[in-house]
């Protein structure tokens, strides 16, 4: 592969698994940045905040400034402050990642009359009470937002459902369209190319989700490479309609393959 002008790396399940990093992966941003080429890492993560995540990456040896990581849940907030401000909204999310910014966060039998249902990073939180309320809220008109739209994600112990899936259960049973903020939208890949200062037809996205990651990056024109970590399986290329420009067995394969 070209050497990109710029290289967008996801973080969970290519540089860590469980904040554990994965083999190989700290040497291979330092082999990128020495080599002069320009890294932005963006995550769909809400369990942390944007500062909590920075410092965990730090934590295992990771270099990287404030400005070169993008989260879902700051573009949510920003996406709330401008469409919703002042609104009552019934958040699921399972973390900090989303800082409800001007929205008022409703509990209990309010969650039902909330204008906007925003639904992050899924886990315990996702009860059966929860995804009701949710559901009564859209049906009464509210409107839905999706931190973003991945249905799986991997930890030590294994696969879990993310709120993608979530998501995409309530978009179909209540008939409301989803405005879904990170990736596999196009908002956090334009944002971060644009935060280096390039086109999207000079920049690779590195990952370990084929249609969230790599597929919905090369919809833009960049170059998408698929690791063989995190949550990869052998059958998601059997079954995927496109396949992704590269292959690697995991980061710690990049440098090499772009020469440095």
């Amino acid at each position: 592969m070209e050497r990109p002008a710029g290289v967008l790396l996801d973080i969970d399940g290519l540089l860590v698994v469980s904040w554990d990093p994965v083999p190989g992966a700290v040497d291979a941003v330092a082999r990128l940045r020495s080599g002069g080429v320009p890294v932005r890492f963006v995550t769909n993560t809400t369990s942390r905040s944007a500062g909590e995540i920075a410092a965990s990456l730090r934590g295992v040896g990771f270099d990287l400034e404030d400005s070169e990581l993008l989260t879902a849940g700051d573009l949510t907030r920003a996406l709330l402050d401008r469409e919703f401000a002042g609104a009552d909204a019934m958040v699921l999310d399972e973390g900090p990642g989303v800082v409800p910014g001007s929205v008022t966060v409703v509990q209990g039998a309010r969650r039902e009359r909330a204008r906007v249902v925003v639904v992050g990073g899924a886990g315990e939180s996702f009860e059966w009470s929860a995804i009701n309320s949710a559901l009564r809220a859209l049906l009464a008109g509210a409107a839905l937002v999706g931190v973003h739209g991945a249905e799986m994600w991997r930890t030590d112990e294994g696969a879990c459902l993310d709120g993608g899936a979530y998501l995409r259960m309530l978009a179909s049973v209540s008939g409301v369209e989803p405005l879904i903020v990170g990736k596999p939208a196009p908002a956090m890949f334009e944002a971060a190319c644009a935060s280096i200062g390039i086109e999207p037809t000079r920049a690779a996205m590195v990952g370990d989700d084929l249609h969230s990651d790599v597929l919905a990056a090369q919809a833009l024109g960049i170059r998408g490479v698929l690791v063989r970590t995190g949550k990869f399986h052998p059958g998601v290329l059997e079954t995927a309609g496109d396949v992704p420009d590269q292959v690697i067995d995991s980061v710690a394969s990049l440098p090499a393959m772009l020469g440095l």
